[in-house]
Parts: structure tokens; C-alpha cells; sequence
């Protein structure tokens, strides 16, 4: 009887859809059966897609004369497939009316599924699926024949490399999910599907190594993707936002990269990664700050180029983060810091100049930073043109104006030039955003001020999580096997367990005495001198 009763209330609910709705989310049409009643079927739809000319209901009759219709979105399908399902239901075949029998012999489609609601039907075909219903069936049945245009596969143009793979994801997310499949040929990389986003629909895909990756943080990640309750996810940046630790803190608690082999790296290492239909930008969690500073050509080159290229971005990141705030502090409280020839060089060079130094500091750094932004925004013919011939426009005749001296003009190009060695472009936004409360400090307190300000970031960095994860591991706290990766690159063959912080299943990638044995057996199969002359006399 209770059964009966909700029966009942979901038939009179699509009535009233019927006679009352124009259109509706497809949060409204969760739970509405689809009608055996064929006719009932076209009406919603034709209702709920009025002024849609996109969206097209093809109505035909199988050979034995059973009333069928194929509901799909033109521009979505791929039109020479979806004919060819349609022939074989009207001419090659005797017809069925029932759907199962349908599905299981009579339509040539490698992916199809069966729907008994009308918010999973449209969830489908919105995705670019083709719909079929069939007069007296409760079911439709969603065929995955898609044909829309996408862009081809380049490499990435903001994470370009020297040595690796060329290839980067693109806005379809299927073809994104099969171009990590290529990277992870195993059945442990398992894909949960997610859809968020009430008018937008978006599908999310949420990859990981099961028996690698901590099942908490699956777990967690995807339970904060399930709460979000937008009215659109156009991009994955929104998601980005919406499920970090730390919504005011300026630093990124998840990374995203266009590049398949960092993420199936950050997957090998137990990461969980989030793949968002319509845009090439794959999020990774959890992260931590030196994953912010490393390029997935560190493992590409060898372990002694990396190691120095590694050192280098750091030494760079604290010239990017300190430089104009030092050159503030001491110009004007800590004079008696700089040798003497030096000083005098600097105060003629600031004798003519109308501004105290932080004054000076902040119409460069602000100068420059529209210069960047600038050079970003036109087109890029024009735009690396532009952005370099303004800054050596600008400076010099800032310099010849009185505006600014030349010492400065040096440090905010020092600086500039500094910040483009971070390899991730959200962590360089961060160091080019603390720039300047920093330089602010330095101007109140001196060196006292920009060391407090220092003091209070770090503790800010100390206290972050990603994910539960702490922020600055495997340094704080002090984790002593798995610092070969984070200040330095030690060899592969040294790197034998996954970082320890991340929680991981499964720690070890690799063999035990694999680093020695290669030198153990000396050379290959153990020969070390010249080879033996054989029998037939040959050398």
C-alpha cells in the first residue's frame, strides 16, 4: 500500500509538471518516473524545452509498428551514429517493445545504460548521451555516442618543458580520464563520477590509486564535493575554492596543472586527483609548499641538475619575497648596513627623487604588475612585445622624470625577473600579493618590521592544512625519510618509500637494494674486464 501511495504522488507530481512547468532544473525532476505512456513523455518534453532549437525529439516506429522516440542535443552526438542506432530499430531488425530486449540485442552501441527517472535521462543527454524511450516502458535507454568538437591536444603553454611529454589535457573530460589511463595501465586507478552544479550539471571525476591513496582523504574529498550546492561550476577554480582548508589564507592548498604525468605522478605518491568537464585544469589534493616549487621536469633531468635548479627557485623565491622590502628597511632606518662607496651611490642616485623610498617602491612594484597583467590580457602577438618595451619605456623615463631612482628601477626588475622561477602560477601570486605588506613593514619598523611580518607567515604556513595534511611537511613537522625530495632531488634509486605524511597504503615503489645492486654486480651480468674469445675464435 505504501508503495501504491508513492506510486500515486510521483504519477500526479508529473501531471502537474505537465500542465503547470515551462522549465525546471533537474534537481526538481529527481524521483519523476518516466511514463509508459509515450505521449505523456514527449509533451514534458516539448514543455520543459520550448525555444530550444538545439534539443531534438525524433519520433519514429520500429518495424513491427511499436511508437518510439530518440531524444538528443544537436551539436552533441555524433549524427552518423546516432542514424545508424535509429536503422537498426526501423529497418534491420523485427523491433521490440521491450527495452531490455532492446538494449541487449538489437542496437549495435558499445555504451549504453538504462534510466528510470527523468533528472538521470536528462542528465544524459544534456552530457551529449541520445535518449531512447519506447511506448509502455518505465525505462529509457541513454546511448553513449557523443560527437562534439573539441580541441585538439597540445602541450600546455604555462608548464612548457625542455625534456618530457608534450601532451596536455583539453576541456573534455573523457578525453582527459583516457589520457591518464594511457599514463596508469592498471585497475587500481579507480574514477568516481560526480556531478555538480544545479543549471550547469557539471561532471566531476575524482581519480585515485586505490591501495595507494589514504581512503580518509578519498573520502574527504569526495564528501566536500558532494556539499557544494552551486548554481553553476563553470570552471575548476570554483571547486578549488570551495573545498580548500583555508578560504583567507593567501596560500594555495590545491595545485592544479594541465600536465597527465603530474598528475599520475601526484597520484603514484597517494594524492587524490579532481577532473572537471570544460577546462583543461586538473586539481590535485593534498599539497603541500614544496610541491609549489617543484616541475615535473626535476624528474626527468638528472638528480644534480634538478638539485640545482631546485636551490636556485628557492634562493629566487627569497629574493622575489624580501628584495624590495630590504632595499625600503635600509635606504631608510639601516643605512650604516651598506659599505660606504655603495651609500653614497645610492643617495645621489636619490637625491632628486620627491618620494621616501617606500613610496617609490610601491609606484614600481604596482607599475609593474599592470605591466605583467597587461601583457597577459593582449593578444599574444603583441603581448610580450608590449609588456617588454613598456618596461623599459616606463623605467627609464621614470628615471630621467626624478620619479624614481635607478637603484630601484634594479630591484623591482631583480624582483620581477625572480618571481617568474616559481614554476606554479598560483604560488607566484602569493609571494607577488605578500610583497607588499612586507615592503609596508619595512617602511614602519625597518628590518625589525619585515622579520615580524616573516615570523607571523611562517606560523601562518606552520598552522595551514591541505586536507588534514600540515602545509610545510615534511619540515614542519620533521619528517627525516622524506626529505630527499623537497630542498634537494636525491636519485631515484635512493627515493624507494612514498612520502610518509600523506597516510599511504602501500609505502614502497620500489624493490629493497635496488640503489646498489646495479654497482654490486659491476657493469652488466657481473663482467667488469674484456670479454672471453668463444670457441670459433671470434673476440
Amino acid at each position: 500500500m505504501v508503495g501504491d501511495d508513492m506510486e500515486f504522488k510521483k504519477k500526479d507530481k508529473m501531471k502537474e509538471l505537465i500542465e503547470t512547468m515551462n522549465a525546471c532544473s533537474l534537481i526538481e525532476l529527481e524521483g519523476i518516473p518516466i511514463s509508459p505512456q509515450l505521449g505523456e513523455n514527449i509533451e514534458l518534453l516539448k514543455k520543459m524545452f520550448a525555444d530550444c532549437s538545439d534539443f531534438v525529439i525524433r519520433d519514429f516506429r520500429q518495424k513491427n509498428s511499436v511508437r518510439a522516440i530518440a531524444v538528443f542535443v544537436d551539436g552533441l552526438i555524433d549524427t552518423k551514429e546516432v542514424n545508424s542506432a535509429l536503422k537498426s530499430l526501423m529497418v534491420l531488425e523485427d523491433g521490440d517493445e521491450d527495452i531490455k530486449v532492446i538494449e541487449e540485442s538489437l542496437l549495435p552501441v558499445s555504451q549504453m545504460g538504462r534510466v528510470d527517472d527523468y533528472k538521470k535521462l536528462l542528465q544524459a543527454v544534456l552530457s551529449g548521451d541520445t535518449g531512447i524511450l519506447v511506448e509502455g516502458n518505465t525505462e529509457a535507454l541513454t546511448l553513449g555516442i557523443r560527437g562534439a568538437e573539441k580541441r585538439s591536444v597540445n602541450e600546455p603553454e604555462g608548464e612548457a618543458v625542455v625534456r618530457g611529454p608534450r601532451e596536455g589535457f583539453i576541456e573534455n573530460i573523457r578525453t582527459n580520464t583516457s589520457m591518464l589511463r594511457r599514463k596508469l595501465r592498471t585497475p587500481r586507478l579507480k574514477m568516481k563520477s560526480l556531478v555538480v552544479g544545479r543549471e550547469t550539471n557539471t561532471n566531476l571525476v575524482v581519480a585515485f590509486l586505490d591501495g595507494i591513496a589514504d581512503p580518509e582523504i578519498v573520502q574527504e574529498v569526495t564528501v566536500r564535493i558532494s556539499k557544494i550546492n552551486l548554481d553553476a561550476v563553470l570552471e575548476s577554480g570554483y571547486i578549488e575554492e570551495m573545498i580548500q582548508d583555508n578560504t583567507y589564507s593567501p596560500f594555495p592548498q590545491v595545485m592544479y596543472t594541465e600536465r597527465p604525468d603530474t598528475v599520475a605522478a601526484a597520484l603514484l605518491e597517494g594524492r587524490v586527483a579532481i577532473f572537471v568537464d570544460g577546462t583543461p585544469m586538473v586539481l590535485i589534493v593534498p599539497v603541500t609548499f614544496w610541491m609549489m616549487m617543484q616541475a615535473s621536469e626535476d624528474y626527468y633531468e638528472r638528480f644534480q641538475m634538478a638539485t640545482l635548479v631546485r636551490l636556485l627557485r628557492y634562493v629566487f623565491l627569497i629574493i622575489s619575497l624580501i628584495t624590495p622590502a630590504l632595499y625600503v628597511a635600509i635606504t631608510t632606518y639601516h643605512q650604516q648596513m651598506l659599505p660606504t662607496t655603495l651609500l653614497l651611490s645610492i643617495a645621489a642616485a636619490r637625491e632628486s627623487i620627491p618620494f621616501p623610498a617606500i613610496v617609490e617602491a610601491l609606484i614600481m612594484e604596482i607599475s609593474f604588475e599592470a605591466l605583467r597583467e597587461a601583457g597577459i590580457r593582449l593578444p599574444k602577438t603583441v603581448g610580450q612585445a608590449v609588456s617588454i618595451l613598456g618596461a623599459l619605456v616606463v623605467g627609464q623615463a621614470a628615471v630621467q622624470a626624478g620619479i624614481v631612482s635607478a637603484p630601484m628601477v634594479i630591484v623591482v626588475s631583480l624582483t620581477g625577473i625572480a618571481s617568474f622561477t616559481v614554476p606554479h602560477f598560483n604560488a607566484s601570486i602569493s609571494l607577488r600579493m605578500l610583497r607588499f605588506p612586507i615592503m609596508i613593514a619595512a617602511s614602519i619598523l625597518g628590518i625589525y618590521g619585515m622579520l615580524v611580518l616573516l615570523l607571523l607567515i611562517l606560523g601562518h604556513m606552520a598552522n595551514l592544512r591541505s586536507f588534514g595534511v600540515p602545509y610545510l611537511s615534511p619540515l614542519g613537522p620533521m619528517s627525516i625519510g622524506d626529505l630527499k625530495d623537497v630542498l634537494i632531488r636525491a636519485p631515484w634509486s635512493m627515493m624507494e618509500k612514498r612520502p610518509s605524511f600523506l597516510g599511504v597504503q602501500n609505502a614502497r615503489r620500489m624493490n629493497d637494494g635496488f640503489a646498489n645492486s646495479i654497482q654490486q654486480r659491476g657493469g652488466q651480468s657481473g663482467v667488469t674486464g674484456n670479454r672471453h674469445p668463444n670457441e670459433e675464435g671470434e673476440s
